[in-house]
């Protein structure tokens, strides 16, 4: 498997907790991996992995014929892809794929500028956190031409557990992961208030958990989230609430364009912007608590 894997050359641009984790994934299952980031440190840790850096998205690009992305933002996407010094031109790219969340619009853009020439772009979005990352246990939402999905398909199950084909047209992938991220936030955020309501009232948290886990109310935020980062302080889930808040904003203006109400994911949103507003932007989305504990004058903690 490592011998086939490494006879193609495959580029990955941005190493941060996902990025990073995805990339060393792709190296340890054998593949010859081409790798760029902005920050020194974070290129630095795939290299002593047996990485070769690369000068910029184009370096990348000269070298590798598939190349993933994992970036925080859809104007740095933007920029990477087709950018002076982007993937476009660079000599070997053939197929782009973009695992980070940045709605129809963004990819829709991308895909135009590659696709005229001559470079395939995947719409590849993930979900799972940093500890999927880490494992490859990733969801993988894919939509793009069928002949770059068939190629890319053996280095998506690398990074990811399941691979969901959601289309041909990027930007249907963007969509699955936006009412994917609705659900996780909104999960998140009433589950936060729901356990400070309860330990306000005196619940033991735990013993509430056992509860809400035996019964209708449970969720990923209270299955993992809740026990593995809030009860124990740890705060430590992998995912920004600046993150989710830009995500939350993308999947509104995309419901806006369709003409889909979306009464409770507003006020979701809007719980996440104040957090961004109190200085939580980069912030562990679990750190969302902290708020309504501060309110309750309670904590949600185990014993």
């Amino acid at each position: 498997m490592a011998e086939n894997l490494s006879a193609t050359k495959i580029g990955f641009i941005g190493l941060g907790k996902m990025g990073g984790a995805m990339a060393a994934r792709l190296l340890s299952a054998g593949c010859a991996l081409y790798v760029y980031d902005t920050n020194s440190a974070a290129l630095e840790r795939l290299i002593m992995l047996g990485a070769q850096a690369a000068r910029s998205p184009r370096d990348v690009a000269d070298a590798a014929r598939i190349v993933f992305a994992c970036l925080p933002s859809p104007e740095i996407s933007v920029e990477v892809a087709l950018g002076a010094e982007g993937v476009l031109h660079g000599r070997q790219r053939a197929i782009y794929v973009e695992t980070s969340t940045l709605g129809p619009d963004t990819i829709q853009f991308i895909d135009a500028g590659l696709r005229a020439a001559g470079v395939a772009v995947l719409d590849a979005p993930v979900s799972g956190g940093k500890t999927g990352a880490e494992k490859g246990t990733l969801a993988v939402m894919v939509a793009g031409p069928q002949a770059a999905i068939v190629e890319a398909r053996p280095y998506l199950g690398i990074i990811g557990k399941r691979v969901f084909e959601i289309g041909e047209q990027p930007g249907t992938a963007q969509v699955m992961k936006l009412v994917n991220n609705l659900l996780s936030a909104a999960n998140k955020a009433v589950s936060f208030e729901a356990m400070v309501f309860g330990t306000k009232a005196g619940l033991d948290p735990q013993v509430m958990l056992d509860v809400i886990n035996a019964s209708s109310g449970r969720n990923t935020a209270t299955e993992y989230k809740i026990p593995r980062s809030v009860l124990t302080g740890t705060f430590d889930n992998g995912g920004r609430i600046g993150n989710m808040s830009k995500d939350l904003h993308l999947a509104l203006a995309e419901a806006q364009r369709l003409g889909v109400p979306m009464w409770v994911s507003s006020s979701v949103a809007q719980i996440y912007d104040f957090a961004v507003t109190q200085g939580g932007i980069d912030h562990d989305s679990t750190t969302l608590i902290k708020y309504m504990e501060g309110w309750a004058g309670v904590e949600v903690r185990g014993k």
